[in-house]
Formats: structure tokens, sequence, C-alpha cells
């Protein structure tokens, strides 16, 4: 994405902050440090001013540990929406626009990380549409990664090399529109 961005002309550059098994805002109990609330507003602080912020999660929120439904993961991402918006940037920096990002649809779990996942497949059904709706109501941008990419062949959950890529791809123009020239 930061490279297509960047040979359209625009001088980009995209800050990750990613971690594997992060949920929208509830803790995991195997491993510590997954709630997506913990941290963001001063990640947001610390890198301000920023064009924009992307947010990517929901696909953990579905984990067995997790009797989440669609709706609990959307409440999530309102949240985090709302702490992005209150973080304590330096008056008169820009609050950011804030585009969310739904994962593709989860496949069938395989392999070593499928008893984590067990029965989300099921449970993630109209993830996007509830994301797309916290969005409008919200103000946000909207992008549903599933329009262009599924989840990975080989386990179900992730996004393998070759679909980062397509979807970064399709970013470019998503991203583009939003930050202007």
């Amino acid at each position: 994405m930061e490279g297509g961005l960047n040979a359209g002309g625009r001088s980009v550059r995209v800050i990750e902050d990613c971690l594997n098994g992060r949920r929208t805002v509830w803790d995991d109990p195997f491993k510590p440090g997954r709630n997506g609330l913990q941290g963001l507003a001063q990640c947001v602080e610390s890198h301000s001013p920023l064009s924009l912020v992307i947010v990517s999660l929901g696909t953990n929120d579905f984990q067995s540990m997790h009797a989440h439904s669609v709706w609990h993961s959307a409440q999530g991402m309102a949240t985090l929406v709302g702490t992005i918006r209150q973080a304590p940037i330096e008056p008169g920096m820009p609050v950011p626009p804030i585009l969310i990002l739904a994962p593709p649809p989860m496949g069938e779990p395989r392999g070593a990380i499928a008893p984590k996942f067990e029965g989300g497949q099921q449970r993630c059904v109209g993830l996007a549409a509830a994301y797309q709706q916290v969005a409008a109501e919200l103000g946000c941008h909207f992008f549903d990664a599933g329009s262009v990419t599924p989840a990975s062949a080989v386990d179900g959950i992730h996004l393998d090399a070759a679909q980062h890529r397509t979807l970064g791809q399709a970013m470019v123009k998503v991203v583009a529109a939003v930050i202007g020239a």
C-alpha cells in the first residue's frame, strides 16, 4: 500500500502496529497485552499528526475462548474509534480520519490454530456488515477486505503473502481517496 501510494505521487509513510492475537477490546487469557485498547491513545499521540488511522481488527474476537457475536465485535470497534478520537494529541493537531478495515470472513480453521478458532467461522458471519454500520454511524471510512481476498487457504484465518499484496494494492485507491493528493 505504501509503495503504491508513493508510486502514485504521494509522499506517504505507513506505520504498522501489528500484534499477533490482538482483539478489539478484550484480553487474551493466555497471552497478555492483546487488548486493542491498551496503549491505543498513546500510540496515536506519539505518531501525531496523522493523516489517517486504519483499524483492522476483529478476527481474534472470535477465538474459541470468547463467546462474542458480530455485534460485540462491532461495539469493540466503536470503542476503539472513540479512543482514537479522544487521544491526547497536542492542541491544534487535527484528529485523524479513521478507516475501519473489516477482515475477510474466516474460513475453516486448519492446522495448529484450529482449536483456537473453533466455532469462529459461524460466529463471525456478518462482521463486515456490522463494521460498515458502525463506520456509517460514527462517520468513519470503511473497506471490506473480503471484497478483494478470502482468508488463507492454508489456515483459514490469516492472509498469505499474495493476499497481503492484493489487499495492499486495493487499499491504494481507498486510502488515496481519503487522504487526497
